[in-house]
């Protein structure tokens, strides 16, 4: 059945008014065995999370930029869900640093304008403050194509 699910889902869930009576209408279940089988995946750590995945472009939102942060470590905890909680950051994460590249906060930020996005980079300078050292902003060279999960090859 989870198997049938996630081939059902791979692609992504349609634009109907009710997604989860299109799957269990699928999977002939009813709608409560469906939800109940994805809060038992997402339980046993098969799937993380069910969310939209917006085209940013396409809502107007042009400007974009992968912020990175080099914040104290002992701070991190605290500031990272803060900064994550923005409403202009569309994910945020903690990542190990490296030789040579000093930072362990990156946030991705989306904007409508070069100036909207500088704006908003300002504001996380702020409720960084002084745990903050130093910061770049990573610009897209392309759009990539967002995708769920995949099973088995596709040739």
């Amino acid at each position: 059945m989870a198997q049938r699910l996630v081939a059902l889902t791979e692609s992504g869930l349609p634009l109907v008014d009710d997604p989860w009576a299109w799957l269990a209408e699928r999977l002939e279940i009813s709608v409560d065995a469906t939800l109940q089988l994805l809060q038992t995946l997402q339980a046993e750590g098969a799937i993380r999370r069910i969310a939209a995945v917006p085209n940013h472009y396409r809502l107007g939102y042009r400007h974009n930029g992968m912020t990175v942060w080099d914040v104290d470590d002992g701070q991190i905890e605290r500031l990272g869900p803060l900064i994550g909680s923005q409403p202009f950051v569309s994910h945020c994460y903690r990542r190990p640093r490296r030789e040579g590249w000093h930072y362990n906060l990156f946030a991705m930020v989306h904007g409508r304008s070069a100036e909207e996005i500088e704006t908003y980079r300002a504001e996380i300078r702020q409720l960084l403050g002084d745990a903050c050292r130093a910061e770049e902003m990573l610009v897209s060279s392309r759009i990539l194509k967002k995708t769920g999960l995949r099973v088995g090859s596709r040739r």
